[in-house]
């Protein structure tokens, strides 16, 4: 005959067991919806990041090539037709009231306070550094452009490779052209160099008697 204590123990970890399950039944919802939140609130998170991050690229992108049009009125028609919400509505319409035509004192002081707004994500930043190397030219003493230029020149940085390309423009200007070609035929080779950058560096290269590497990359 069993042992009635451990009969007693048997039943009452049914109890337990029976209890349990109800229990489960009646609140285990909670605990779904719970890891459902947490997943779901991640997966929207990263799918926003991407977003953002992607919005930002083509922003840039197009607000460069824009930029690189010929005339003021072709310019002001490029950048207009630029899509842009939120902080890019704000940083478009600087953009377009700082075109070098309008004042250059007035354009440069614009792009310094953009590049210093921290408020600003670093794509927007950087593009401003960038725009005002450009503008500013040889007024600005080439150390202090091109101690601009390294910045936004890291790895990583969304305009790397056109600022690179204003790098190798500098040792031109100092008469550096060996130097300048072989940095503009590293350019012609770089994934992250646009088809229009890698044509621009083949052509600079052939202007100072080189001869551009032939480009390995796609696109």
């Amino acid at each position: 005959m069993s042992n009635p204590e451990s009969f007693i123990d048997e039943v009452t970890e049914e109890v337990r067991r029976d209890r349990l399950f109800l229990l489960f039944r009646k609140y285990g919802w909670i605990g779904g919806v719970l890891v459902a939140g947490i997943v779901g609130g991640a997966a929207w998170n990263e799918w926003s990041n991407a977003r953002d991050a992607a919005r930002a690229q083509a922003f840039g992108d197009a607000v460069i090539d824009a930029m690189d049009l010929g005339t003021p009125d072709e310019r002001r028609e490029g950048l207009a037709a630029v899509p842009a919400d939120g902080a890019q509505t704000a940083l478009l319409q600087l953009i377009l009231a700082t075109d070098p035509v309008d004042g250059k004192e007035a354009s440069l002081a614009a792009l310094e306070k953009v590049a210093a707004d921290e408020t600003l994500v670093p794509r927007y930043r950087d593009l401003a550094v960038l725009r005002r190397v450009i503008i500013v030219g040889d007024s600005l003493p080439l150390a202090e452009r091109r101690a601009a230029l390294q910045q936004i020149a890291a790895a990583g940085r969304p305009y790397r490779a056109l600022a690179e390309e204003q790098l190798a423009i500098l040792l031109i200007e100092e008469k550096k052209n060996d130097e300048a070609i072989a940095a503009l035929s590293s350019l012609m080779q770089d994934q992250d160099a646009s088809p229009a950058l890698r044509g621009r560096a083949g052509q600079i290269i052939t202007a100072l008697g080189g001869t551009p590497p032939q480009s390995t990359t796609g696109g």
